[in-house]
């Protein structure tokens, strides 16, 4: 059976996708530049990698 469920990222994990500091990365999302998180809780977020990556290709990041 195959496995169709979506990496979630730490936000670490994007950090080192990205190459950006924590605090504009964090400071993106707040403004709307970034994706929003899915929250677990007050303190555990997590992107989806496909919302990385259209980030990625809409901002020409890398």
């Amino acid at each position: 059976m195959a496995n169709n469920q979506e990496k979630l990222l730490r936000v670490s994990e994007v950090l080192e996708i990205i190459h950006v500091s924590r605090s504009c990365w964090l400071g993106w999302v707040k403004s709307n530049r970034a994706p929003q998180p899915i929250r677990f809780g007050r303190r555990c977020s997590r992107w989806k990698q496909s919302a990385i990556s259209e980030f990625i290709a809409r901002e020409e990041l890398l």
